[in-house]
């Protein structure tokens, strides 16, 4: 059975309230390195990139600096993260895009962020939500586990569960959802043995109802 209105403001309702400064966990400066840090954080940790990011962005401040970077120069500094080899190459490729396509600007739009190279759905959807303010709702890991787990959604990929979850959710609180749901996975409704003794919306929550634990 599906959740009503109310019940699915409750459950963001109490996520806010125990995750108030959920937010981009990514340390950045601007839209360009927002878009580089969200690269190069596909199938890594965001505490692993901001490790790396410091030096990086001293080292290349603006698409210009990074366009004309030497590969090798790049990997050395990222070399900590998964799949260097490949993200030092889209970041590279990313920035000589910006520089010929968009005058060194990250562009406020999904379709022309989806054309840069090593973004993706989730990657645009965190730039325009982070970086220039829109209700947008990315579906990392956490958030595609949470959503089913909890039972604001059945889906069995992450685009239909995206899909999904802007039908359900307040447009106004796209965003908002998407942190707190991120706070919540890493804390607390963790991939294996959630805490759900300790968890906030436990009363409501279609899996602890289940018993599936």
């Amino acid at each position: 059975m599906a959740f009503t209105k109310k019940q699915i403001n409750q459950i963001l309702d109490a996520l806010k309230a125990e995750y108030p400064d959920a937010g981009c966990a990514l340390v950045h400066m601007d839209t360009y390195q927002l878009l580089i840090a969200v690269v190069l954080s596909a199938q890594t940790t965001d505490k692993s990139v901001n490790k790396i990011s410091d030096a990086l962005f001293k080292k290349y401040p603006s698409p210009a600096e990074l366009a004309e970077a030497n590969q090798e120069d790049v990997i050395n500094i990222i070399k900590t993260i998964g799949m260097y080899k490949t993200k030092s190459k889209n970041i590279i490729a990313l920035a000589k895009n910006l520089m010929q396509n968009y005058d060194g600007k990250v562009p406020d739009d999904y379709d022309e962020l989806i054309k840069l190279p090593g973004v993706g759905r989730k990657t645009a959807n965190v730039v325009l939500s982070v970086g220039f303010g829109h209700q947008r709702i990315a579906v990392d890991t956490h958030v595609f586990r949470l959503a089913n787990r909890i039972g604001l959604v059945e889906e069995k990929d992450v685009l239909k569960t995206e899909l999904a979850l802007m039908k359900v959710l307040p447009q106004d609180r796209w965003t908002e959802a998407h942190h707190s749901l991120i706070y919540h996975g890493r804390n607390c409704c963790i991939a294996r043995n959630p805490k759900c003794d300790e968890c906030v919306i436990k009363k409501l929550c279609k899996y602890e109802k289940n018993g599936s634990r």
